[in-house]
């Protein structure tokens, strides 16, 4: 009960402090990973990002929910769902009673923009460690330690996205989820 509690507790947070969309989630699930790695790993972040955003719904309550089943089964996933979606709903209520007051504010308009260049950076850096986590094993050698099978995947996938425009991503992802079944990845 008491683990159960915590991981509320975990997303509750991440939910009040990821603004910025989906994306946004990813470095608190990153912390969450480093302080709880029974929880989940850095790979199986990897994963939660993947499915996130092949799956419908928004990124970061699929990422969560992906995270609490992976922490603690459904139960867990439920609860992962209710901590990160309802700091939300709260702020919402909030909001939409003071709405008139401060919807001009040039204070609150301030915040927003300094917040964006904030998100950004804390995705851009969580981007670099998980692609560091996705192409390379731990070792001493680059070459070594240079997950091929990954990083030929992801460039045959690149190329495809530049050359072919106007597939559906949904194809892509796809592809991708079939590749890694195939080949084990």
């Amino acid at each position: 009960m008491r683990n159960l509690l915590l991981l509320f507790f975990e997303f509750f947070k991440t939910g009040l402090f990821a603004v910025g969309g989906g994306l946004a989630t990813i470095p608190f699930l990153k912390e969450i990973s480093a302080k709880y790695p029974y929880w989940f790993s850095l790979t199986e972040l990897s994963n939660m990002i993947a499915v996130g955003n092949a799956t419908p719904g928004p990124i970061g309550v699929n990422m969560a929910t992906y995270a609490g089943v992976t922490a603690r089964g459904v139960l867990g996933g439920l609860i992962v769902t209710a901590g990160i979606v309802l700091p939300s709903f709260i702020i919402i209520l909030i909001i939409s009673k003071i709405l008139d007051k401060f919807q001009n504010s040039i204070v609150v308009k301030g915040a927003f923009s300094g917040l964006r260049p904030a998100v950004v950076a804390m995705i851009t850096v969580v981007l670099f460690e998980l692609a560091k986590a996705t192409f390379f094993k731990t070792g001493y050698d680059l070459l070594s330690r240079l997950k091929l099978k990954e990083l030929i995947l992801f460039a045959v996938m690149f190329i495809f996205t530049r050359i072919y425009k106007k597939n559906h991503t949904i194809l892509y992802i796809a592809v991708g989820a079939v590749v890694g079944v195939i080949f084990k990845f």
